[in-house]
């Protein structure tokens, strides 16, 4: 069984969830290891959309869980931090402060606008926002390469106009080869999340495509995550992510304590 490690509660803007109907939701699943990983999301450039949360009151909350739960589930520490290149130092320093297990970053923004609304495209095509999305991407990894993953990986294509139509690995390959290198230069661990399923994909991001070509590229540090916003999607789809990552040759994931990477079988 997978560690779910890419998951959302009342602490991020875009849920609702209470962390204990998430932590219920787990043990019933039979998770042995789960992460919250709230969004911090500095300078978003919508104003309504505060990706912020109080961090010390997000720590009590969750080891009071801990506590609660321990015999059940072992419940992690985490945060996903949305990557602009002028975010790098307080973000360094917001992981130093605080003493979470776990940090995620990933790319949410497309030249300051959030794919999720339709005018980008609507500006580029979705063959254009796609590559702009992966070459931000690149750009951001070289500024902050602290976190220990990086969330779904193409994941912009959820919202083009065409789904998946105008997207695939070869077509992207150069730009996504140079991401993936330098993941595996810094040992920063390439997320497979399985939200790009149930949003209607019919493939985690990334794409197995991409999945495959990390491995073959000498990637080994796989974390995996639902990136569920509500109870109901925590593991979900899981076992379809076991055959992907067994059919790309991958035979262990992980999750990290304080930062460090513990291995599963798969």
């Amino acid at each position: 069984m997978f560690a779910d490690i890419h998951l959302h509660s009342q602490y991020s803007f875009d849920s609702q969830e209470l962390m204990e109907n998430q932590v219920k939701r787990a043990v019933e699943t039979g998770l042995p290891v789960m992460c919250f990983t709230d969004h911090i999301d500095w300078d978003f450039p919508i104003p309504e959309m505060i990706f912020d949360y109080d961090v010390d009151q997000y720590m009590e909350e969750i080891a009071s869980l801990q506590e609660r739960y321990s015999s059940r589930i072992r419940i992690l520490k985490g945060v996903e931090l949305g990557m602009q290149p002028q975010l790098g130092d307080r973000y360094r320093e917001l992981l130093q402060k605080y003493p979470f297990d776990y940090a995620i970053s990933s790319q949410h923004l497309v030249e300051k606008k959030d794919p999720y609304y339709p005018e980008i495209f609507e500006e580029y095509g979705d063959a254009g926002v796609f590559r702009k999305y992966f070459e931000e991407t690149y750009e951001n990894l070289q500024a902050f390469h602290d976190a220990d993953t990086l969330g779904h990986l193409d994941y912009v294509v959820r919202y083009g106009q065409n789904g998946a139509g105008e997207y695939s690995f070869r077509r992207y390959g150069e730009i996504i080869d140079e991401i993936l290198k330098l993941l595996i230069r810094h040992d920063i661990a390439l997320e497979v999340n399985s939200a790009g399923i149930r949003k209607g994909l019919g493939f985690p991001n990334p794409h197995p495509d991409v999945i495959r070509r990390y491995r073959e590229l000498g990637g080994k540090l796989i974390t995996v995550g639902s990136d569920a916003h509500v109870s109901e999607d925590v593991g979900r789809d899981f076992p379809l992510l076991e055959q992907i990552l067994k059919a790309a040759g991958f035979t262990e994931t992980c999750y990290f304590v304080e930062r460090t990477p513990v291995f599963l079988k798969i």
